[in-house]
């Protein structure tokens, strides 16, 4: 990576590169992100399968009572959304203070991309999230502890986004900005904490350490969908991390190519001025000698 904090990350000797991914020349895409877009599409499929139509619906005391159902497959997809989102911003705060130690643009453009899918997930996490409350409380949306912490979190990475478009200056952005992501990260902690710090409709882990809720092809299934959706992210945050890097050379490229333009017109002003002043001097010299 580049130690310039001015600027993006120096072109590595087998094309240009930037923090942990090789950015291809003619897009964000290689040969190896191609194939493991193409595993994690058939991923995807096998996943839905396994969620839609292989693994059981619930039919336990609180689902026939609550007239759940087949909804209870939604869990399949919001805990690994939400898993996933809670990953995307450690990653963000990650990024944040190794830009903070080593003012290294690499470390910045991670922080970003990966706060830029975590907004994503964030947003599925609420959406699922009001699916399920809408059947299991009757309500889309309830003040409780967990769903108001998460849409905090929404906000406070809506915050940091919109920080890094309001600043211009490269340096001064990264450092704003990283600061955001590391204040920011400390509600991830309380999100995940809050039904065990307040009381709350919301459920407690689906999984814990050594006593799941299900087991069988429900645990399968909801296991297999938070690899599948992990390994998303991963793709998701790698493309846009290379579309960081390219946006970061054309607004580096932009720059120099400003600066060489009023360079090449105070030199052009120069030369005028230089030609104009040179007769006058001329005139002025024979005057003198007449």
């Amino acid at each position: 990576m580049n130690t310039d904090t001015s600027g993006p990350p120096v072109e590595g000797r087998t094309g240009p590169r930037a923090g942990l991914f090789r950015v291809h020349p003619h897009g964000t895409a290689s040969r190896g992100s191609r194939v493991f877009g193409i595993v994690l599409g058939v991923g995807i499929a096998a996943f839905g399968v396994f969620a839609l139509a292989l693994s059981p619906a619930d039919s336990g005391r609180q689902a026939s009572e609550n007239e759940m159902g087949q909804l209870v497959r939604i869990m399949y997809v919001h805990v690994p959304v939400a898993i996933a989102c809670y990953l995307a911003f450690l990653v963000t705060a990650a990024g944040s203070a190794m830009y903070l130690w080593k003012k290294t643009a690499g470390w910045d453009l991670l922080a970003a991309a990966s706060a830029e899918v975590g907004v994503v997930f964030t947003a599925l996490t609420l959406a699922t999230g009001s699916i399920w409350g809408k059947i299991a409380w009757g309500t889309w949306w309830e003040w409780d502890a967990r769903l108001t912490s998460t849409l905090l979190l929404l906000v406070l990475y809506l915050g940091y986004l919109a920080v890094r478009r309001t600043i211009l200056d490269p340096v001064v952005r990264a450092q704003r900005a990283a600061i955001v992501g590391l204040i920011a990260f400390v509600n991830v902690q309380i999100v995940h904490y809050s039904v065990d710090w307040w009381r709350s409709l919301h459920q407690g882990p689906t999984l814990s350490r050594f006593n799941p809720t299900i087991d069988g092809l429900k645990l399968f299934t909801l296991l297999f969908g938070m690899v599948v959706v992990q390994a998303l992210y991963v793709w998701l945050m790698m493309h846009r991390f290379r579309l960081q890097y390219a946006e970061a050379q054309l607004e580096s490229k932009g720059l120099d190519v400003a600066l060489a333009e009023r360079r090449a017109e105070a030199a052009a002003d120069a030369t005028t001025n230089a030609d104009v002043e040179a007769p006058a001097t001329l005139v002025g010299a024979r005057k003198g000698t007449s």
